[in-house]
């Protein structure tokens, strides 16, 4: 690789960038591991919207069974992320700038059980370097359980953290 940024961030998207058909992310994402988002669904994929079908790991479950409330930022963010990036017809993702989540809104109406839910998600919104996320999740009978808005800020991969 020539170009010294993309050699310094590659080694940090390379590999989970690689996916199959109908896969959101391929294995070595720290929190698309954790999720198990390499087994989830993509059940559609346009510009700035996805629909999956994701399930429940054990580990993010509350001793009632239900996903904990804290993981559902989690799956929100890097659901959010890859929607700005969805693109009709691309099979690998592309990346050309870091996604800074700069705010996020979380609104739970009903649990999550599993072991299998839907999330759908799009781009609302972008304005130069800041897009605005919908997202929601469902049961596997369409009735709402979350309700998410996420604004993400586009940086370059040459600028300092924390500069959003």
């Amino acid at each position: 690789m020539s170009d010294k940024t993309e050699t310094a961030q590659a080694p940090f998207h390379r590999a989970w960038t690689q996916r199959e058909a109908g896969q959101l992310i391929g294995r070595g994402h720290p929190a698309g591991d954790f999720l198990e988002a390499y087994l989830w669904s993509v059940l559609e994929e346009g510009d700035g919207r996805l629909e999956i079908r994701a399930h429940v790991p054990e580990h993010v479950k509350n001793p009632r069974g239900q996903v904990f409330g804290g993981f559902t930022p989690t799956y929100v963010d890097l659901v959010a992320l890859f929607t700005v990036r969805a693109r009709k017809g691309h099979s690998q993702w592309e990346f050309s700038s870091w996604l800074a989540t700069t705010n996020m809104r979380v609104d739970y109406f009903e649990p999550l059980t599993g072991p299998e839910f839907l999330i759908s998600s799009r781009l609302v919104k972008k304005r130069g370097r800041t897009n605005f996320v919908e997202t929601r999740f469902s049961n596997l009978e369409g009735e709402l359980a979350v309700f998410s808005l996420t604004t993400m800020r586009e940086i370059p991969f040459d600028r300092p953290l924390g500069d959003a």
